[in-house]
């Protein structure tokens, strides 16, 4: 199915799996508003502009920057998108963050930072999609595998993806007179620059052996997935998928 004519706001949008999925997105025809939070990575956000131009040309591509823990920032880049592209059809919500802890290492300003990041954000950015998501969209927004994987030491990073679930499920209820769906996407632990520094080498081999192939989950597992619920996934609504290689089997 193509997305020729659509806009796909992805927060987090220039690296990792947030840049797969743009180049996924790309690929099908959508148009592309992309979120970065940090100035460093205006180079990555260049240099992706630069590649999904060459993949299809006919494309609009636009860069916003923002630090979406505050919700004003969320709806300036709503209003930023609304008024570069007049609509948005998709949204996908690739912003989260890491931490590996001992509960009783963890201080208050890490854990008020794991859930604005991991769950104000999440929580905003779908006030804002139901808000403005055109009548037929979608709305995604990616979790983690560890909802479903109980373990010591991911205690506020777990912790502060839960509640997406919740939201997830109400305001799909919410959306459902306007076709709009609204679902999660639960990788394993993945292949990306932010899995390292929180794990030893033994742990990483053990994250390995718990999936299929014995390897992590790589953002090419996952952008097609995000694809799907774009395209011939309108059925799906209101679920957390987990993508995970048997990590974990809910």
């Amino acid at each position: 199915m193509s997305l020729t004519g659509k806009v796909a706001l992805i927060a987090g949008g220039v690296k990792n799996l947030g840049a797969q999925t743009a180049l996924e997105l790309a690929g099908v025809g959508a148009n592309l508003a992309l979120h970065h939070h940090s100035s460093l990575s205006q180079k990555d956000a260049a240099a992706l502009q630069a590649k999904l131009k060459e993949k299809n040309p006919s494309i609009k591509v636009a860069i916003y920057q923002g630090d979406l823990t505050a919700a004003s920032a969320v709806t300036k880049l709503f209003q930023d998108a609304l008024q570069d592209f007049g609509h948005i059809d998709i949204v996908v919500n690739t912003v989260g963050k890491v931490l590996k802890k001992p509960i009783t290492e963890i201080s208050e300003e890490e854990y008020d930072t794991m859930f604005a990041v991991n769950s104000k954000t999440a929580f905003f950015v779908l006030k804002e999609a139901a808000a403005h998501v055109s009548d037929g969209g979608k709305i995604i927004t990616i979790v983690t595998a560890l909802l479903g994987a109980f373990t010591g030491y991911y205690t506020s990073y777990a912790g502060s993806k839960a509640p997406v679930e919740h939201f997830t499920r109400g305001v799909c209820k919410e959306l459902q007179s306007r076709r709009i769906s609204v679902n999660n996407v639960a990788p394993g632990p993945m292949d990306t620059p932010f899995f390292y520094p929180q794990e030893s080498s033994e742990a990483v081999d053990f994250h390995k052996s718990m999936a299929m192939d014995n390897r992590l989950t790589m953002i090419e597992d996952i952008a097609p997935i995000i694809r799907f619920l774009c395209t011939e996934g309108v059925w799906i609504t209101g679920q957390t998928i987990f993508a995970n290689g048997g990590y974990t089997t809910r």
